[in-house]
């Protein structure tokens, strides 16, 4: 039934506080400033919901992809197909992935709902495990977690949460329908984080934590981790006079949002600030960089700047040094959404010498400084949002000490740090779950009890396992019944994206056929 196929802050980490499993967790902390010499080698199976578009989940896995890499771990990347993959600049990360077949979200066609896949096939591809690292799981690292509690001798697995799917759900679905789809998730989520296998599920904020509280996520397990952010790609040196004049030929204050477009994001929200701030005769141009692969929905979120399209500027999708330019050209940079449970392109901002007001709520809440970096303001609170705008956008002297205290903190927070905390967790992991497999596996002194263990061994548990694991692929095949597909159609009934209902049935009689084959050869 396999259908992989395969195209060419501040705040430190803590480790989970089950201490007893973790032989790591005796030795002293002071030696983890360099690369764990223990994790060179260790097959790392990395599998990530998004490998390419522009987004923070994508970002933060590439960067840990590369660094694992080049410090001697060995890597093999699951993550769903693009349709254009070299559109997305890959490099080398491009020849070594196995992609999976799905169904594009009709809200974002970067993002897909992969079809049900075996896990044993994709080992096959890649090879079998030390430890299974899932960035944000969702329709990849569901099915992950659900078939590696059938295996008998599981790997650890480590899974960053980066993604509040249950906030999406809460705005994307109608009335009903939400309700519905934030219980079955946090259902799902609570049933799939209680397992042994699992080492460490990393959250990037405090209201992240509350939520995997809520839905059952073993407390123990849960630590902090936040991002990092490329010091040298967003950095006030890309400031450009000459993009500033083209952006504000008569000298306004530069206000920059930089994320897709998308309902979610708190356009609405952003759209009636720049009417208020309009209305108080404030000279400025809104540069907004980013789109959405739906036509429809950038559409949509355009029109809630009709009011205002004079004083608006849509870029599009921007990257590399395009993208560090239009960071670096602005005075100040708002932040609109509350469903980011990070906000990478806050701390990017920072880097690239702003001051930022956000609405208080999610990663931002705990990456910006209130008053010193810029200004936190209670989320639903636009005449709060709209003052702090004209405040810091008319005193310049205010405006240049926080930017120098934003870019202070975002050149303490570098990726490597980031990403060598990371490595360490992954070298203990392997070490507790090497541990655990050996306690299972004490000596047997009874004769028949040995003979009788041997034929359990060889014969018994290999059977259940692999009934086990069709068993879960049949619960994945039910849950897209009554979740994925409702949410395609939902969706593409909203959007007029041209994926239509028929292209969604479509897309699940074309995996039906293919999950019938063996996977294709390397």
């Amino acid at each position: 039934m396999g259908v992989a196929t395969e195209t060419a802050g501040e705040k430190t980490p803590i480790l989970p506080q089950h201490e007893s499993l973790h032989p790591s967790t005796t030795k002293s902390q002071s030696n983890r400033n360099t690369f764990p010499a223990h994790l060179r080698n260790k097959r790392i199976l990395l599998a990530t919901e998004s490998l390419g578009p522009v987004n923070g989940v994508s970002r933060t896995t590439r960067s840990l992809i590369e660094y694992l890499r080049a410090n001697g771990a060995n890597v093999a990347v699951v993550a769903p197909r693009l349709d254009n993959e070299k559109r997305f600049n890959l490099g080398s990360l491009a020849s070594a992935n196995v992609r999976l077949n799905g169904q594009p979200l009709p809200y974002n066609p970067d993002l897909t709902v992969v079809h049900p896949f075996r896990y044993d096939r994709l080992c096959t591809r890649t090879f079998k495990p030390d430890l299974v690292y899932l960035a944000s799981p969702a329709s990849v690292g569901f099915q992950f977690l659900l078939q590696i509690r059938q295996l008998q001798e599981p790997p650890a697995v480590v899974c960053n949460f980066q993604t509040d799917l249950s906030a999406y759900s809460e705005i994307i679905f109608p009335p009903g329908m939400d309700r519905f789809a934030v219980w079955l998730l946090g259902m799902v989520q609570g049933f799939l984080f209680n397992h042994r296998s699992v080492y460490t599920i990393f959250y990037p904020c405090s209201d992240i934590r509350k939520y995997l509280e809520k839905v059952g996520a073993p407390q123990s397990k849960l630590a902090q981790l936040g991002r990092g952010v490329d010091t040298v790609l967003f950095n006030p040196k890309h400031r450009d006079e000459a993009y500033r004049r083209q952006l504000a030929p008569n000298g306004e204050i530069i206000l920059t949002c930089i994320c897709r477009l998308a309902p979610e994001k708190g356009f609405k929200f952003l759209a009636e600030a720049a009417v208020r701030l309009s209305q108080a005769d404030l000279p400025f141009k809104l540069h907004i960089v980013g789109g959405n692969r739906n036509p429809a929905v950038e559409r949509d979120v355009q029109r809630y700047f009709d009011k205002v399209k004079d004083r608006v500027i849509f870029s599009g999708f921007l990257t590399g040094t395009d993208l560090a330019r239009a960071y670096a050209a602005a005075d100040l940079f708002l932040h609109c959404s509350i469903t980011e449970t990070f906000g990478l392109v806050v701390l990017e901002a920072m880097a690239s010498g702003m001051p930022v007001i956000a609405r208080d709520q999610g990663g931002p809440s705990e990456i910006v400084r209130d008053g010193k970096t810029g200004y936190l303001v209670p989320p639903n609170d636009l005449d709060e949002f709209v003052e702090r705008t004209l405040l810091l956008s008319r005193n310049h002297i205010l405006r240049a000490e926080m930017a120098a205290a934003a870019l202070i903190q975002a050149n303490d927070t570098t990726w490597d740090k980031i990403n060598q905390r990371v490595a360490w967790n992954l070298a203990d992991g392997i070490e507790w779950n090497a541990a655990q497999q050996l306690e299972r596996r004490r000596p047997i002194r009874n004769w028949l009890y040995r003979r009788w263990h041997h034929l359990k061994l060889v014969l018994v548990l290999p059977l259940l396992q692999l009934l086990n694991l069709h068993a879960a692929i049949g619960v994945v095949c039910l849950f897209w019944i009554i979740a994925v597909l409702p949410l395609m159609v939902h969706g593409n009934s909203r959007f007029f994206s041209g994926l239509g209902l028929k292209s969604v049935l479509s897309g699940v009689r074309g995996w039906m056929v293919r999950a019938s084959l063996p996977l294709p050869k390397r």
